[in-house]
C-alpha cells in the first residue's frame, strides 16, 4: 500500500488542510467537517486489490465526512464501498438508515448516493472499493441494505470480516495472479453476504456459491482438524452436499477433501514441533492433538511428505 498521509511527517500548521485534500481530493469527492483547533492525528494508506481498491485509516482525531447531493453531481463514480472496523466504532448512515459499526463488523453503502462517516473516538478501518458491475446482487437489493451492520458470528459475515481484515493487513505481499484471485474471493463473499441477507441466494450466480461454500468448508476443515472422526463424509454430511458435489468443489486446487484434510493436520503438526513453547510436548501428543491418534501412523505420513521424521524435524528447527 502506498502511504498517502502521515500525519507525523506534517508541519502541524498544515495537517488539517493535508489530511482535508487526501480525503476529499484523492478519496472523494467528500466533504470533511473537522475542528480546526483539534489537534490532527492520523494516517491513510491506498492500494489495489485486481480491480479493487483497499485502503486503510487510522485516526484518533473526531471528524466526519459527508457525500452529498452537489458532490455526486460533481463526479459519481459507478461503485460501492464496503468498510470494515478493524478496531474502534464508527456512525455510518445512508438511506435514511443509521448504525454504530463495532469492531469486527462491516457495512456496505453506495458511494453513488449521499452519505455519512462520522468518528467520535480513535478508529482503524478497511475499506474496500467495489465497482457495482462486480457485485451480481440488482442495485435495489443492495439498497435495501445500505447502512446495516454484518456481525462476523453469523452466516457468510464469519468469513467475510476475517478474510477483509488479512486481505488488508497482507496486501502488499501478494502477486498479480494471487491479487486477481483474492479480488474475486472477496467479491463472491460480499456478494454472497447480500444476497444472504436479502433472503436472494438465488441471485448469486453457481460459480459464486460453489467458490463461497468452499471457503466455509475450509473454515470448517480449520476449526475441526483435532477431531479423528473428520472425514469426507461428515463434512459433506455438515454442508448438506453429496460426496461427489465436495470432490467435485476440490477438482479446481487439483486435491482431494481428504488430501486436503491431511495437509492441513500435517501444517499444524509442522508448526507446533518447530515452536519452542511446544519443545516439551511428546511427539505422539502432537499428532493426537491434530487428528492423527496412532503415532506410527503419523509418523509415516509425516516422513513421506516432509522426508524427516517428527522427531527429527523437532531436533533440527529447535536446535
Amino acid at each position: 500500500m502506498a502511504v498517502l498521509i502521515r500525519t507525523r511527517e506534517v508541519p502541524a500548521a498544515r495537517r488539517h488542510d493535508a489530511w482535508r485534500s487526501i480525503v476529499c481530493d484523492t478519496l472523494g469527492p467528500l466533504d470533511l467537517r473537522i475542528d480546526r483547533d483539534a489537534p490532527l492525528h492520523g494516517r491513510i494508506d491506498a492500494g489495489a486489490l485486481g480491480p479493487l481498491g483497499v485502503g486503510r485509516v487510522r485516526t484518533s482525531t473526531p471528524h466526519s465526512v459527508h457525500r452529498t447531493r452537489g458532490l455526486i453531481r460533481r463526479d459519481s463514480p459507478e461503485l460501492y464501498r464496503v468498510v470494515l472496523a478493524m478496531s474502534g466504532s464508527l456512525l455510518v448512515a445512508q438511506d435514511g438508515r443509521s448504525a454504530r459499526l463495532r469492531q469486527g463488523q462491516f457495512v456496505i453503502y453506495d458511494f453513488g448516493r449521499p452519505y455519512e462517516l462520522c468518528y467520535n473516538a480513535p478508529v482503524h478501518l478497511a475499506v474496500f472499493s467495489v465497482p457495482r458491475a462486480s457485485l451480481a446482487v440488482p442495485a435495489g437489493t443492495v439498497a435495501r441494505l445500505t447502512a446495516v451492520p454484518v456481525t462476523s458470528d453469523e452466516g457468510t459475515g464469519a468469513l467475510t470480516a476475517p478474510v477483509l481484515r488479512r486481505v488488508t493487513a497482507d496486501l502488499d505481499g501478494y502477486r498479480p495472479a494471487s491479487a486477481a484471485r483474492l479480488s474475486t474471493v472477496v467479491t463472491d463473499l460480499i456478494t454472497t453476504t447480500i444476497a444472504e441477507r436479502a433472503e436472494r441466494l438465488d441471485l448469486v450466480p453457481e460459480d459464486s456459491r460453489e467458490r463461497t461454500l468452499l471457503l466455509r468448508i475450509h473454515s470448517f476443515i480449520e476449526q475441526h482438524l483435532g477431531d479423528p472422526a473428520l472425514t469426507p463424509s461428515t463434512l459433506a454430511a455438515a454442508h448438506h452436499v453429496s460426496l461427489r458435489q465436495l470432490h467435485r468443489l476440490f477438482e479446481p486446487e487439483n486435491t482431494t477433501a481428504a488430501a486436503w484434510i491431511r495437509h492441513r493436520r500435517l501444517e499444524r503438526c509442522r508448526r507446533e514441533l518447530g515452536d519452542p513453547v511446544a519443545g516439551t510436548t511428546p511427539v505422539g501428543a502432537v499428532g493426537a492433538r491434530w487428528g492423527f491418534p496412532d503415532p506410527a501412523h503419523f509418523s509415516r505420513v509425516f516422513r513421506r511428505t516432509y522426508g524427516v521424521s517428527p522427531l527429527e524435524y523437532r531436533r533440527a528447527a529447535l536446535g
